[in-house]
Order: C-alpha cells, then sequence, then structure tokens
C-alpha cells in the first residue's frame, strides 16, 4: 500500500485573510501535481484577479455570480476587475449555480427545500468554501472549461476572499456523484 502526505493549512477563522496563503498552497500544489487548470470563485472579482496573478501560465477560469443573483439585471463582477482578469488570460464563467436556479425559486415560493439545496447545506458541514468548490468544478464542467475526470485545483470562499483549496476530478452536474474530491490543500477549522 502506497500512502503519501500532503501538507493542508487550516486556518483559525475563515475569511479573506487568508487568500494570499491559500492561493501559494494552491499553487505549490498545482505545481508539484503537474495541474494546469484552475478555478477559482470570485465574486466581485478581486480574488480572481489575484489567482491569475499567482497563476501565471495555468488556465485559470474564474466563476461568477450569475447575473440577478442579489438583484435583478445585477452582475456583481466589477468591470475593471473583469478587464484585468482577462487581461492577465483568465477566462470568465457567468452562469446559473449547480446548486440554485430553478429550485431556488421554489423554496423561495413554496418554502420548501429540493435536492440541490439540500446537497448544499450537506456540503456547507465541510464549510462553506468546500460547497462552493464543488459547486464551480459542476458548472465549469457543464460549460466545456475543465475537462471531466481530470484533476484540477478549485479555489473558493466563505463569504469574500479565498479560505480553500481542493484538488479534484470535475464531473457534470448530472453525474454529480463522479465527481471526486482528492485532497484538500487548505480551509478553515471553523465556520
Amino acid at each position: 500500500m502506497t500512502a503519501v502526505v500532503v501538507p493542508t493549512l487550516y486556518f483559525d477563522q475563515p475569511g479573506p485573510q487568508n487568500t494570499d496563503p491559500t492561493l501559494e498552497a494552491a499553487r505549490r500544489r498545482a505545481d508539484e501535481l503537474g495541474i494546469r487548470t484552475v478555478l477559482v470563485a470570485s465574486t466581485t472579482g478581486e480574488t480572481g484577479v489575484k489567482a491569475v496573478e499567482v497563476f501565471r501560465g495555468h488556465d485559470v477560469v474564474v466563476v461568477t455570480h450569475s447575473t440577478g443573483f442579489r438583484a435583478p439585471n445585477d452582475q456583481e463582477l466589477l468591470p475593471e476587475y473583469r478587464a484585468a482578469i482577462e487581461a492577465g488570460g483568465g477566462r470568465i464563467l457567468t452562469c446559473q449555480h449547480a446548486f440554485g436556479g430553478i429550485n431556488r425559486a421554489v423554496r423561495r415560493k413554496l418554502n420548501t427545500y429540493l435536492t440541490d439545496e439540500i446537497i448544499a447545506f450537506t456540503l456547507r458541514n465541510f464549510g462553506e468554501g468546500t460547497k462552493v468548490c464543488i459547486e464551480i468544478a459542476l458548472m465549469a464542467a457543464d460549460a466545456g472549461l475543465v475537462r471531466v475526470g481530470e484533476p484540477c485545483i478549485a479555489i473558493a470562499g466563505t463569504g469574500r476572499g479565498a479560505d480553500t483549496a481542493l484538488v479534484l476530478k470535475p464531473a457534470n452536474a448530472q453525474a454529480f456523484f463522479d465527481l471526486r474530491v482528492m485532497e484538500i490543500i487548505a480551509k478553515p477549522r471553523l465556520g
């Protein structure tokens, strides 16, 4: 039996103060494993810009909130960050959340939860960032921006910034149970 010892960063508290160490640890692990594809969740684009800088030379996909997530017709990705991400070679994915959408509309209207939100709540037991990492991997696979079954790095956070990074094998949303979390690079202990 072969075993590998891999360091994991555990933060005392979740939050954006963990962004730089999370990105640095994820870059080191990507280089060690030869992984070239990096997914990063970013609402305003600030974390996306940092990721494009840290992962220069990698295929960086910045996954944003869908337009209308907070308010009708509102896109939270700021134009100056969009421009910086694109200028740095990053790609931007804006689409419906894998664990949201129509089912969220049913919850809001009928006050009942459906499967996708139950899965989201379950994944939050491992931390908000873990849930988001898995969700953006599904979204990127459905958009054809990552290859299903090929390891990539997924980075997300609790609220703002980045405090969670995983090595995972993406799957399409319709094959959710084929997604595999291979390693935890960083995550908060609390949150």
